[in-house]
């Protein structure tokens, strides 16, 4: 493996497809949704996530898979990347790790994970702290 490497991106949410609730339980509602997103930045690339959500009236928490196409500072390739987050009035908290084995093209091999944080404008960037092996 090489050094770690840190890519720093944003991202816009393009689209959001909410399926039905697949469970109500009490004021709690399990459903599914789909999330097509833009990186930009160190990460040019386009990325769809299947996520399972719970949305409770105080909180809600995702987990999901995402893959990811494009270029990683100056590799292209893609991977696929885990969710798990929450997210209530105090804060947020997620972990996106890299899915071991899961990259392809230039990016095969590649480990790591991903943390996203939201500015207070509302802007999504994400940070990738990743290794490759070498060229």
């Amino acid at each position: 493996m090489g050094d770690k490497q840190r890519a720093e991106s944003v991202f816009v949410v393009d689209e959001i497809t909410d399926g039905e609730p697949i469970a109500s339980r009490g004021r709690t509602d399990v459903a599914r949704a789909r999330v097509h997103k833009t990186f930009s930045g160190d990460l040019e690339a386009k990325g769809v996530v299947e996520l399972s959500t719970a949305v409770a009236p105080d909180g809600r928490g995702y987990v999901g898979i995402e893959w990811v196409e494009g270029t990683l500072q100056g590799r292209s390739g893609g991977f696929a990347l885990l969710h798990a987050g929450t997210m209530d009035s105090s804060g947020q908290w997620a972990t996106w790790p890299i899915v071991p084995g899961s990259g392809s093209g230039e990016l095969e091999g590649i480990m790591g994970d991903g943390v996203i944080e939201i500015d207070d404008q509302g802007e999504h960037h994400f940070t990738l702290t990743y290794e490759l092996p070498e060229r």
